[in-house]
């Protein structure tokens, strides 16, 4: 049995955030998606956490499914909260997500940060004074089943290892915490083979979650679990389950099995930049020109890829990799010794459709709804479904883009300093041509 799970999202109470995106809304959509395990997400806001506890019902310790759709998709409680606070002389943002084995170890650290003097109410994703180290201590000390995960670790802004107000390492922020730092979440703009150049990383999990702000975004990074005994259920897993897979016990009775990733060219802080210059530079152009934007003077906002070069211990090369496939053409990276989780990296069924319908997000919506109720959920179609099958239903454009995808053949026109990278599965010379063979991943502009 294996288990997709996206357990970082946001509420309709998160600023930024789609009004749709209720329980019911996140249950719905994560079964088109093939994801069986989600994150409540913002338990911390009080009127998101009545929700919570009015329309869920536990099913085993920890894990929760809706009272009306029972089933349908399980929950973990988990929320990010956003820290910012000064230390060693500067202002520091971090973000992390908290895992609770309860709704009433929720009603214990919402007490404590109502103490703290903490505004639940203004946001899903509180604001608060607490440096990440207090967070995490405060969380123990309340439970010890408690988890503490730094978010997308690598954003510039609000993020660990960011490059404008986080830190060189879990050590210098948490100190002598840092032993309860088990994993760490890649973010959209890295992938696990940049945070495989970290050293204090090497025997921490790197998990991938979503961040979704709406319902549609759900699952574009997961964390697949496999059950050691294929012959158990979702119905059996408890909050404690998860835990130890993540911790990497070796007496659970699951483990990571690999992670869903964007391309991380694609994350919107890939590249250093300057948005409002319109400004892009690749590492080499950054090493080779310093950090100050060649139009007005000012600061770059430096990249993820930037910063991950400044960081490793040792930069990987393609030799120190393996791109294996599946008997599906699915491609799984790996570290060549196989001590780390691999993972796969693909482009969300909808913006495929969307370039194939030539931009048209109606067009491509429709589509979308027709292949989930004819062929399969969104992770069936992209990993499981053979291209014979994918064909016979949804033509050969879209068979044609799914095997690009799965080569690792697209094109990504990086992201920078908040702008969101561009994907290209069809070069424009096969735009309109029969595809025999993937384009390989040459034409990518990045690490490999």
């Amino acid at each position: 049995m294996s288990i997709i799970s996206d357990l970082h999202l946001h509420s309709k109470y998160s600023r930024a955030v789609s009004q749709r995106m209720t329980l019911e809304e996140i249950s719905s959509f994560a079964a088109k998606k093939g994801i069986k395990l989600v994150a409540t997400a913002d338990w911390t806001h009080p009127l998101w956490f009545r929700s919570i506890k009015e329309e869920l019902i536990e099913t085993n310790s920890g894990i929760y499914t809706l009272k009306k759709k029972p089933g349908e998709t399980y929950f973990l409680l988990t929320t990010e909260i956003s820290s910012i606070y000064s230390q060693a002389g500067q202002t520091r943002r971090i973000h992390n997500l908290i895992f609770s084995p309860s709704i009433e170890v929720c009603e214990k650290i919402i007490n404590k940060l109502n103490q703290y003097g903490c505004n639940l109410y203004t946001d899903g994703r509180p604001i608060i004074g607490l440096s990440a180290k207090k967070l995490l201590k405060m969380i123990l000390e309340i439970d010890e089943k408690t988890l503490l995960i730094p978010c997308h670790v690598w954003t510039p802004w609000f993020s660990l290892y960011g490059s404008k107000s986080g830190f060189n390492s879990i050590e210098e922020c948490f100190e002598d915490y840092s032993k309860y730092i088990y994993a760490i979440e890649t973010g959209l703009s890295s992938d696990p083979i940049m945070n495989w150049q970290i050293k204090e990383l090497k025997n921490r999990s790197i998990v991938s979650f979503s961040d979704a702000h709406s319902a549609q975004k759900l699952g574009r990074e997961a964390t697949v679990f496999i059950a050691k005994d294929q012959n158990e259920s979702m119905i059996n897993i408890s909050y404690d389950d998860i835990i130890k897979a993540i911790k990497q016990d070796p007496n659970g009775r699951l483990k990571i099995g690999y992670t869903i990733e964007f391309f991380p060219e694609e994350g919107k802080y890939h590249w250093s930049g300057h948005r409002q210059c319109q400004v892009k530079l690749s590492p080499l152009e950054v090493k080779k020109q310093d950090t100050i934007c060649p139009v007005c003077k000012k600061p770059l906002t430096i990249g993820v890829e930037n910063r991950v070069l400044d960081l490793s211990e040792k930069i990987l090369q393609k030799d120190d990799l393996l791109f294996l496939k599946n008997k599906n053409g699915v491609t799984f990276v790996y570290d060549k010794e196989k001590k780390r989780i691999p993972f796969v990296s693909l482009v969300p069924l909808l913006e495929v459709l969307t370039e194939i319908n030539q931009g048209s997000i109606t067009k491509a919506e429709k589509e979308y709804q027709w292949l989930i109720e004819n062929l399969g959920s969104e992770f069936e179609i992209l990993l499981k479904k053979t291209l014979n099958e994918i064909e016979a239903v949804a033509g050969k454009k879209i068979k044609q883009a799914i095997e690009i995808v799965r080569d690792r053949g697209v094109f990504v026109d990086p992201g920078y300093d908040g702008v969101f990278g561009a994907v290209k599965i069809f070069s424009q010379k096969n735009l309109n041509e029969d595809r025999n063979q993937p384009t390989k991943e040459k034409k990518q502009p990045s690490l490999f």
